[in-house]
């Protein structure tokens, strides 16, 4: 059977000699490789005083933005499910009832709206999708977490705070 690639290898089985059987020309090279590295760069960055730098094209955690007047510019359209390779979106669609137009934009609204980060690989591809602009992953990380239900966020831990809830803190 021909092989599909180059890049297989011909395999050497000859037999070990007496100074490859006793590893010591392994272990004399892995000593000089750790001796080079002494003398470079630490790579270490001590996290509470010191911020990594991220690429500007950093995918973080999800954020459900909102419009300027505070209510909320996801539709329920779907999209942003679809587009997602990993399925990490659910949601659901309710119709908007008489009073709520201070709350959503359009007739429809996500009534559930969840991402499970666990099983998010942050391609970005729901932003991408979403012809509302209503999601958007920021340059912040997912926190560690001891459950696995703390790695599913919900629209109320995804939504921004509306004006009105960022004067009272």
């Amino acid at each position: 059977m021909q092989a599909l690639t180059s890049r297989a290898k011909q395999v050497d089985r000859k037999p070990m000699t007496f100074i490859e059987s006793i590893y010591l020309w392994n272990i004399i090279k892995g000593m000089i490789i750790t001796f080079k590295h002494i003398w470079k760069r630490k790579e270490t960055v001590k996290y509470p005083e010191q911020k990594r730098e991220f690429s500007p094209v950093f995918r973080g955690l999800h954020i459900l933005n909102r419009d300027a007047e505070g209510r909320e510019n996801c539709t329920a359209c779907g999209l942003c499910a679809v587009a997602c390779p990993a399925e990490a979106i659910t949601m659901e669609a309710a119709e908007r009832k008489a009073g709520e137009e201070h709350l959503y934009r359009e007739e429809k609204y996500a009534a559930r709206y969840e991402i499970n980060m666990l099983r998010c690989i942050f391609c970005g591809f729901c932003e991408e999708a979403c012809p509302k602009d209503a999601i958007y992953l920021t340059e912040t990380f997912a926190p560690a977490n001891y459950k696995r239900e703390g790695f599913i966020y919900g629209k109320q831990d995804l939504l921004i705070p509306t004006p009105a809830e960022k004067k009272k803190a």
